[in-house]
């Protein structure tokens, strides 16, 4: 997994945004990344999903600042074209999930990609998909 990109889901940045416990686990995790050369990757369907989540908690320019450290933490965001849809359809249409779910397991199985997370949503993918519990 050195080399290969990780993809971060939306669970993994609201609890390094929130102080959870598990967000000091991403926040190493994103480090050794960024010191590795490791690409750390989100789909912008995600960033939408964590922007919404602390726009309501907290307020828009929160949103907006969580966002823009992300991109200084070296968070690359992927725009979605027909080819990601298409795969993150297919996982829906596959697995109980949320679509914004499927679109982080998606970017991961298009980029060869381990998925960070902690939501148990995505156990039944890890037959499909490396996924980095945490």
């Amino acid at each position: 997994m050195a080399d290969s990109p990780l993809v971060l889901d939306s669970w993994a940045v609201l609890a390094f945004l929130g102080g959870e416990p598990k967000g000091k686990d991403v926040l190493d995790l994103m480090a050794r990344a960024n010191d590795g050369g490791v690409p750390l990757l989100m789909c912008v369907v995600n960033a939408g999903e964590v922007w919404y989540t602390v726009a309501r908690k907290v307020s828009p320019d929160a949103a907006d600042e969580d966002i823009d450290g992300l991109v200084r933490l070296g968070t690359q965001f992927v725009d979605v074209g027909w080819d990601l849809t298409k795969l993150a359809a297919g996982f829906k249409s596959r697995y109980r999930m949320s679509y914004a779910d499927a679109y982080a397991a998606a970017l991961a199985s298009q980029r060869d990609a381990a998925l960070v997370t902690g939501d148990p949503e995505f156990k039944p993918l890890a037959r499909e998909l490396r996924i980095k519990f945490l």
